[in-house]
């Protein structure tokens, strides 16, 4: 099946209409966090997503812009040199996190909160980062248990791709977090034609692809078009060898959302006419694996 397309408000320059346009369209999904549109995206969301009860918001706890870590310093919750350095995981700060996301929101219940980047807390250090990434479950855990959160999970750039950790590490810090059944939940991580690492090693069965759709979690790519670059990257020609008479981006989108495991393509869609653009690439019938693997070959001798 063609993955569906959900909002990122990343990069997102009209946050509230966008969301609307999103929800009407029958998207489900609006990914957002607390350090977007310089800290605001969330008090933005606020509007539509009370407006469209069925729109699931999935957010993050890791990084924080300098007004909302000094507010965690003054709640006791982050110590001065975490709160310098714009992220972190410790639980304290976590449990404030989630909580201020709750309100931020207007939502009783989060339906996913995501460690952003955790692989920054601990860069080289494998050993210490498990550690920190599990201390922060447990308090994800304790959410869940109290009816605040519905799920969790991780939102990484290159933790998954570096392996700083697997697919399956995350399942055992998560098992062992909640000390046996888990509400891991979803992973999102970047997937595109110019980032297509995931895609190749999806299509030999390996991967954090797979591994994440064999255990039932959610799939959210994200930078789906590299930060809007990709289609100015991608001519007419290879539009046309991964679906003929879609234009670059939808092509890129295509081929995405038709990569094994994903179940979620995040697009950053200000506009009518970019949304309306995606969301008639996601509704073609998906791109067979021997079309991705000849598309991904094209572009790795390239």
């Amino acid at each position: 099946m063609t993955a569906e397309l959900a909002l990122g408000t990343y990069r997102c320059r009209a946050i509230p209409e966008a969301a609307v346009r999103a929800a009407a369209s029958g998207a489900r999904w609006v990914d957002t966090a607390p350090n977007y549109a310089t800290g605001r995206a969330q008090d933005l969301l606020a509007s539509a997503l009370a407006a469209h009860a069925s729109l699931r918001i999935a957010t993050k706890a890791g990084y924080f812009t300098a007004a909302a870590g000094a507010a965690a310093v003054n709640a006791g919750v982050l110590p001065e040199d975490q709160a310098a350095a714009g992220h972190s995981l410790a639980p304290a700060y976590v449990r404030w996190q989630t909580r201020r996301n709750r309100e931020q929101l207007g939502r009783d219940r989060l339906d996913l909160v995501l460690l952003h980047n955790p692989e920054r807390a601990h860069p080289g250090d494998r050993a210490a980062l498990h550690r920190a990434m599990r201390d922060a479950f447990v308090v994800l855990e304790a959410e869940a248990a109290a009816g605040n959160v519905a799920g969790y999970g991780v939102a990484t750039w290159a933790g998954l791709e570096e392996e700083a950790f697997t697919v399956g590490e995350l399942l055992a810090l998560a098992a062992e977090a909640a000390g046996g059944q888990h509400h891991l939940a979803a992973v999102q991580l970047p997937v595109s034609l110019v980032m297509m690492t995931p895609i190749v090693q999806a299509l030999d069965g390996r991967g954090p692809l797979p591994a994440a759709a064999d255990a039932g979690l959610r799939v959210m790519a994200s930078a789906p078009l590299h930060g809007g670059e990709l289609p100015g990257m991608v001519d007419q020609e290879l539009a046309d060898l991964i679906r003929p008479e879609l234009t670059p981006a939808q092509a890129c989108v295509l081929a995405v959302a038709s990569c094994p495991g994903v179940t979620d393509v995040l697009l950053a869609a200000s506009g009518t006419s970019h949304w309306r653009e995606a969301a008639d690439a996601v509704a073609q019938p998906s791109l067979t694996a021997a079309k991705l693997r000849e598309i991904t070959g094209v572009l790795a001798s390239a």
